[in-house]
């Protein structure tokens, strides 16, 4: 025999045989595993299907044939459930919801595109090795060598683990008639991969061969149709009926119950969790407290919800634990009394599945017994049914006239059944035992146990060879878990090198001196990009992601390119950034580095992220990258609860981590205009831009200085030499450019504000891709090249609604805007969830703004209705601020400065600046104007000069009608 050599010798060699679902999800933890590892690694698939990931389950390409589980719980990372919805998003489904059901081919190329990656990816460490054959044999000489595999083609592997991911056994066929397999009308498997790629619309290539000389009577009517029997009534019978069904057959399915799967729910309600005497930590019940607890659980739901299948989800996680806690007698009995009722509720029909099913049988085309084959014999009637030689007699005692029988039972439960000679030899050698009642095999945590009960050597597996340990476990939910497991035990993380006595590790450090966990290649990309954070320029989230290209395990750069994406837009995969720096941190990161990650994720999810935030900078004041995540700024949104004191404080006790560094002078200035500590923030960011002019922090602080001073006309040009001087690479031109045109509708010059929206502030339509990240309470932030603008120049996203469409509105709102206005533009730079369905009050704000502008009263609603259902502040500040704006569109001003006033009080509770919440009441003096309470609009125009000078201002007051004496 011939030795497959791969070139690498020294490395770790993992063969992984089949290539299907289970196959290469492990394939995929495996090359990703390589990369944060740094481990070089030699890994050789072994299937003869054409294409990697489909195997037999995802081949089929009838659109008709849908995943039995719906989109959000398909991703092939336990980590990562939206993997999948994105993946289907980015490939031409972009409005695929969680609750949807795509095609298994889709699937299947979601697998292959994913497992693909990885090996790109990986190519640095991982070599990939495909063999289009099958593995015969196993045998491992001894327990410290290698495994010896032989292959079907002569040749062998020598490996130092091997994963049998070799899917479900075929069933055994016992229950079949020697009259029926000599008939030659019989087909034993429904599904298989050994056929060509293009299978057709259909079935397998068996069952295409053996039908495929009738389909010619595909015209003829349900009642003289070629006829097909298919033994078993589940998953797999379902799709194969409505694809014979399709080609004008008549088909008929028997089983022992005659049940159908049960159908998914069209709006699903979430899990209801075990009760307390079957989740985790109970001690396991007997079988009769098992069903006896079950029966409880779920007619509880169905009195609760009227449904009884958020109980059975909530059994999944706690589904093993229970079955192991059965004794080998209990689950015989589990599986001749009540497999059929678990199975029927446990795997569902999608509901466009259902549907069909129910058409086919009210055009009697499909039709279900139970009972089973008692006998079968030529056809007795051979002038009335042609082309049905066959007559099947049923125990109740029909005889139907039948084409084709085709089994439909599912897979065995013996692993070696169908006399498999890879799992054979496995047996036979003492390398493998069978499992529970002789299911599947024993193993521990997936590592096979030996003929002397032990895990001694790399043999694993997952899947349905564990079914008899599991059974469940043949879904992917619980076959991406174990994966993920084995490519942990095969290729665990290195251990930290051992310090010598009196020695220290040397790391490359950030630019403040912490250490990070990389090479200093990908730590000084990562340097680069946190300086282009903290100064507000372009490009941090490209030299981040460069950071993580040179160094995949690189903890820190994933994490700073998740929290880019959820606080600033910047186009990036915030879940699959997170999750990669979950793993990573694991794998090789410090404490600092474990506490950021932990940061990240809890704001990422909503879930205590300023306490994490406040614990983290108090044990590491010099991450400069988590400072400036707390202050509340133009590049992030700081704390939940908008505490701007707190945040200065927090800031003023980092400083001295920092030796005089500009950044926290910065940020200290911004928090002091805040506070209307106008001369001292000018000082402070002054200070900060004489270190570095391109201080965007410093920059913004002054903006607000000069507008809230009145200094209009020397403002808007400081402004302007900035932006196309040392602000020329800023991430936030589009917001500068906002704050000069607010010193130019102060000053009365509405030629100067259309010029500046044309030029500087006109949006870019958006290609939907903008919405993902949408968390910045003001505004987006230094992600991106520029994600406030496209390549164009162009504002787009988030920026479009709080720069733009604010500038629209409130230029419209002083009656400088003449004409109609173009907020159309605004609203096709947003998408529709940012538009409509805003995660933070802020851009819910400008939302309702831009909407207003529109005079799209019907989007009003649907916002206020969103926000009614969203969050407290939402709730309390939005909602009553939607319909405010509604009533202004409409001309009802009375209601309008009624519900406008309302707010004002606890505008403050929605984040950003006084100058951005100033829009609301622009909106409510022009209500007061427009509804004739001029005495009313005289007051506010007085209290906002006192504020500051505006000649704005000053000629809306000298045009209102003088009062009568006293």
């Amino acid at each position: 025999m011939k030795n497959v050599e791969t070139g690498r010798s020294r490395h770790r060699t993992v063969a992984i045989v089949g290539a299907g679902a289970a196959g290469a999800l492990v394939a995929t933890q495996l090359c990703e595993a390589s990369v944060r590892r740094r481990t070089p690694l030699e890994l050789v698939l072994i299937d003869p299907a054409p294409e990697a990931g489909r195997g037999t389950a995802y081949a089929t390409r009838d659109p008709r044939h849908l995943l039995n589980v719906p989109v959000g719980g398909m991703s092939g990372y336990p980590d990562d459930p939206g993997h999948f919805r994105r993946w289907l998003c980015r490939h031409g489904d972009e409005g695929v919801a969680d609750g949807d059901f795509v095609s298994r081919y889709r699937f299947g190329s979601y697998l292959a595109d994913t497992l693909g990656q990885a090996i790109i990816a990986a190519r640095e460490f991982a070599a990939v090795t495909r063999l289009r054959t099958r593995a015969t044999a196993c045998d491992w000489p001894e327990r410290g060598g290698r495994a010896r595999l032989v292959l079907a083609d002569g040749r062998t592997v020598a490996a130092d683990s091997v994963v049998l991911a070799t899917g479900p056994a075929p069933g055994g066929g016992g229950w079949v008639p020697d009259e029926l397999y000599a008939s030659g009308r019989f087909v034993g498997r429904p599904w298989t991969a050994d056929g060509p790629v293009d299978l057709g619309a259909d079935v397998g290539a068996d069952v295409r061969a053996a039908l495929g000389a009738d389909v010619g009577a595909a015209g003829r009517g349900p009642e003289d149709g070629p006829r097909v029997l298919l033994v078993g009534a589940g998953l797999t019978a379902v799709d194969l009926a409505l694809s014979l069904e399709r080609q004008g057959r008549r088909v008929h399915m028997v089983s022992r119950s005659g049940l159908l799967p049960r159908r998914h729910a069209l709006a699903p309600l979430p899990p209801v969790p075990a009760p307390p005497e079957l989740a985790d930590g109970a001690p396991p019940p007997g079988l009769p407290a098992l069903r006896a607890a079950l029966r409880r659980h779920l007619t509880g739901a169905l009195r609760r919800f009227g449904d009884w299948r958020p109980a059975f989800d909530g059994l999944r996680p706690v589904t093993a634990r229970l079955w192991q806690g059965l004794s080998d007698d209990e689950r015989a009995e589990v599986l001749e009394r009540e497999v059929t009722l678990w199975n029927v509720h446990r795997h569902r029909m999608p509901p466009a599945t259902a549907e069909a099913v129910d058409r086919a049988r009210a055009a009697r085309r499909l039709r279900i017994s139970a009972g089973r084959i008692a006998n079968v014999a030529p056809s007795r009637d051979g002038n009335r049914h042609p082309t049905a030689p066959l007559d099947v007699t049923l125990t109740d005692g029909r005889t139907l006239p039948v084409d084709w029988v085709v089994d439909c039972t599912g897979p065995g439960l013996r692993t070696d059944c169908g006399d498999d000679p890879l799992w054979r030899s496995l047996l036979d050698g003492g390398l493998a035992v069978r499992g529970p009642l002789g299911i599947g095999v024993a193993t521990d945590s997936g590592r096979l146990r030996d003929a002397e009960g032990r895990c001694t050597r790399g043999l694993f597996t997952l899947g349905a060879p564990r079914r008899g340990e599991l059974w469940e476990t043949v879904a992917i939910p619980e076959i991406r878990t174990q994966a993920a497991a084995i490519a942990d035990a095969v290729l665990p993380a290195p251990p930290p090198p051992p310090a010598r006595p009196g020695a220290t590790v040397r790391r490359p450090a950030d630019p403040f001196g912490l250490p990070v966990s990389t090479h200093s290649e990908a730590a000084a990309a990562y340097a680069g990009g946190l300086r282009r954070v903290l100064a507000m320029r372009a490009g941090a989230a490209e030299e981040f992601a460069r950071a993580t290209a040179l160094d995949g395990g690189f903890a820190l750069g994933h994490a700073a390119l998740a929290l880019l994406g959820h606080e600033c837009d910047a186009g990036t995969d915030v879940p699959r950034r997170l999750a990669e720096a979950q793993r990573s941190v694991r794998d090789r990161g410090d404490g600092r580095e474990r506490s950021f990650v932990e940061v990240v994720t809890r704001r990422v999810h909503g879930d205590g992220g300023d306490e994490a935030l406040v614990a983290h900078l108090r044990a590491y004041p010099g991450d400069a990258l988590a400072l400036s995540t707390a202050v509340p700024t133009i590049a992030f949104s700081g704390f939940d609860d908008l505490d701007e004191e707190f945040a200065r404080k927090l800031v003023e006790e980092a400083a001295p981590a920092y030796g005089g560094h500009w950044f926290p002078t910065s940020l200290l200035a911004f928090l002091r205009q805040g506070e209307e500590r106008y001369e001292e923030a000018a000082e402070l960011a002054v200070r900060a831009l004489e270190a570095e002019p391109a201080s965007g922090h410093a920059v913004h602080a002054l903006a607000h200085v000069h507008y809230e001073s009145g200094n209009h006309a020397a403002g808007r040009d400081w402004l302007d030499e900035w932006i196309v001087g040392s602000g020329r690479t800023a991430t936030q031109r589009a917001h500068f450019s906002w704050h000069a045109a607010l010193h130019e509708l102060a000053l009365d010059d509405a030629e100067a504000v259309r010029r500046r929206w044309a030029t500087q502030l006109a949006p870019a339509p958006s290609d939907g891709a903008t919405g993902a990240g949408a968390g910045a309470r003001t505004g987006a932030g230094p992600g991106s090249a520029s994600p406030s603008a496209s390549a164009s120049g162009r504002v787009q996203g988030l920026r479009a609604l709080v720069d733009s469409g604010s500038l629209l509105w409130r230029a419209h709102l002083a009656q400088v805007w003449r004409g109609p206005l173009p907020a159309a533009d605004v609203l096709a730079a947003v998408s529709g969830a940012q538009l409509e369905r805003p995660t933070r009050a802020f851009g819910a704000l400008h939302s309702a703004v831009a909407l207003a502008a529109a005079g799209d009263v019907a989007a009003l609603r649907r916002l206020a209705h969103h926000a009614e259902q969203a969050d407290e502040v939402q709730r309390e500040v939005i909602a009553p601020l939607c319909r405010a704006f509604e009533a202004v569109v409409e001309e009802r001003w009375d209601d309008a400065v009624s519900g406008l006033r309302s707010v004002r009080g606890v505008l403050h509770r929605v984040g950003g600046s006084a100058a951005q919440r100033e829009v609301v009441e622009d909106t409510l003096l022009y209500a007061l104007l427009a509804g004739g309470r001029c005495d009313a609009g005289r007051r506010l125009l007085e209290e906002r000069l006192e504020r500051r000078p505006s000649p704005l201002d000053r000629r809306r007051l000298d045009q209102l009608p003088v009062p009568p004496p006293g």
